[in-house]
């Protein structure tokens, strides 16, 4: 009895060890394919939890992640069409769709990124030296709020042909294009690729010289103009106030005059009826005030005594 029990203790403990070796588990974010000896067998294995197979090394589980995956290109330079030569830094996320295909062809993500490097690298030069410099560095044709160094502004929606850049493609569709040259390449290594974007665009050394010197140029361009429509906006306003000057002092000395002459016609009419009443009396004050100011007293005057004008000296020497 005690040996029976021993050994179904033992065929137990074997099954279980066996079960324990056999039992593998699926993260939310894995999936797995089952190989015998090197050959794969059944289905992947994309949903999470706990599995059986055969023990190692009979039945090996190899993992692939299931989530997004990150492919960061080496920055490199690049000419466009219009020879600029620049900098340019992208960035692209993928996925294993197909992980038996993947693991026929690349067997693990290290591999795969250097399946990337030699199917996206090329996508992008051969996109980037295929437009201009405005292309790949603008999406649209809005209005810049600010100057942008290398790039003209065109105005509108509709295509300006005066204008020196419009976009026709922009970085947008430039992307597109890239990773719709690439998937196809990829699809047969079990890897779809999700988005492909421009990291970075920069200029190289030689060409941010001449780029700096140009903004720095048209900076004072756009300084010196600031300064000249002050200028002339000084200028107008000058001119305003000396035409509002001139007809505030125009109009005051009319009113001025208008006043002078009232008064000096009230006066006169006053004079003339003052003088009204004893018009001897007006002859004889009006000549005594040119006696005054005509002779002096070192005046010398020979004139007849019959003259109209010494009537009132003569009539005093009489007296």
């Amino acid at each position: 009895m005690n040996n029976k029990l021993i050994v179904l203790l033992v065929v137990v403990g074997v099954a279980a060890f066996g079960l324990y070796l056999s039992a593998y588990q699926v993260d939310e974010t894995e999936q797995v394919v089952i190989t015998q000896f090197g050959r794969v067998i059944g289905k992947p294995i994309t949903e999470s939890g706990i599995k059986f197979k055969l023990p190692d090394p009979i039945q090996t589980a190899n993992y692939f992640p299931k989530n997004l995956l990150q492919w960061d290109g080496d920055p490199g330079q690049i000419p466009t069409l219009d020879k600029t030569y620049i900098w340019v830094d992208t960035f692209a996320r993928w996925k294993i769709v197909d992980p038996v295909k993947f693991f026929k062809t690349v067997n693990n993500t290290f591999s795969a990124l250097g399946r990337l490097d030699d199917i996206i690298d090329p996508a992008v030069r051969n996109f980037i030296t295929s437009y201009s410099l405005i292309e790949t560095v603008r999406m649209t044709n809005r209005k810049l709020d600010t100057f942008e160094a290398g790039i003209e502004y065109t105005e509108g929606t509709e295509k300006d042909k005066s204008a020196t850049y419009y976009i026709e493609t922009g970085r947008e569709k430039i992307t597109a294009g890239i990773m719709k040259q690439a998937q196809p390449k990829l699809a047969k290594f079990g890897i779809e690729l999700v988005d492909v974007k421009v990291k970075r665009i920069n200029y190289v050394e030689e060409v941010r010289r001449s780029v700096y010197a140009r903004m720095v140029a048209e900076r004072k361009q756009i300084a010196e103009k600031f300064r000249s429509e002050g200028q002339g906006e000084a200028k107008k306003i000058l001119g305003e106030k000396e035409r509002d000057l001139k007809m505030i002092t125009s109009e005051a000395y009319k009113l001025a005059q208008e006043i002078k002459g009232k008064a000096d016609a009230e006066s006169t009419k006053i004079y003339a009826r003052a003088y009204g009443l004893d018009p001897e009396f007006y002859s004889y004050t009006q000549t005594l005030e040119i006696y005054k100011d005509a002779l002096g007293e070192k005046s010398s005057v020979v004139l007849s005594t019959d003259s109209e004008f010494l009537k009132y000296l003569k009539g005093y020497s009489g007296k």
